[in-house]
């Protein structure tokens, strides 16, 4: 979580750490043989950061488990996770280095999570967590959310979205390459379930206004709080589940606000 500057998609680091060779190593030993991993980044930036050799060792352990690799065809989530009975799916995009995410996951127990990111150091950052903490609710697919959404995952098959802290991009000839824009929600509407929830959280006001605007504008969402809590103005109260990240911390200590939207999936009219 968090907004770290962000560099220019598929940019390198002239001078790599032997972590990040590390890692490297071991992204490239369980990256899918038939299918390229795509460096063209279509809901993120690809930032830069260095890895550590805990994290490639975790990759390299737990990789083989918990990571999910992309294809270009649908996929079947309850095998995906080995369930025995069936249990929500909740997708995830963008999980920066996993914090948020470990932790929902281990209140959650009995809630799936298909975490989207393609930071390379946050994927084996959360890859450490999950050893660490023994989830196993959790699998990883390191690669651009848009086309897993097109590709790999059926229409209304999720029960809730979760979206924290999505780049701002504070500049307003920036704004267009914000992550929540009209064809988006409208193809994270149609992946939910009638009755699941897309939940948005972000700290920058002018980006939480047109959160709101554009989810208030889908047809198929509507906000759970306006009818329930009109005096929140459309913002929801912070989900029980949703921590307070060091990021978030740091940040309401300077006064900044966190805004959080949760919408609802609603039969089509």
């Amino acid at each position: 979580m968090g907004h770290a500057a962000p560099s220019p998609s598929g940019s390198t680091d002239p001078n790599p750490s032997a972590d990040d060779a590390a890692f490297a190593a071991a992204f490239a030993n369980h990256a899918p043989q038939d299918i390229p991993f795509r460096r063209t980044i279509k809901s993120f930036v690809r930032r830069a950061g260095r890895t550590t050799l805990g994290q490639a060792k975790a990759f390299e352990e737990l990789g083989p488990q918990f990571l999910l690799p992309y294809q270009p065809t649908l996929i079947d989530l309850a095998a995906v996770f080995a369930s025995d009975t069936p249990r929500p799916v909740v997708l995830e995009i963008g999980f920066g280095m996993g914090e948020a995410t470990a932790h929902i996951a281990a209140l959650l127990p009995d809630t799936n999570f298909l975490c989207c990111e393609v930071h390379e150091p946050g994927v084996g950052a959360l890859l450490k967590r999950i050893g660490e903490q023994h989830l196993q609710n959790i699998r990883i697919c390191a690669h651009d959310a848009v086309e897993v959404l097109d590709h790999m995952l059926p229409k209304q098959s999720l029960d809730g979205i979760h979206i924290f802290f999505p780049d701002p991009w504070h500049k307003t000839k920036h704004n267009k390459r914000r992550l929540i824009q009209p064809p988006l929600v409208a193809k994270l509407a149609a992946h939910l379930k009638i009755g699941g929830y897309l939940h948005c959280a972000t700290d920058w006001q002018p980006y939480a206004q047109q959160m709101l605007e554009v989810l208030s504008a889908e047809p198929l969402l509507q906000n759970r709080a306006a009818a329930t809590q009109p005096e929140l103005q459309g913002y929801a109260p912070k989900p029980h589940y949703r921590p307070l990240t060091k990021f978030e911390n740091r940040g309401l200590k300077l006064g900044h606000g966190v805004w959080d939207l949760v919408f609802e999936r609603v039969e089509e009219t």
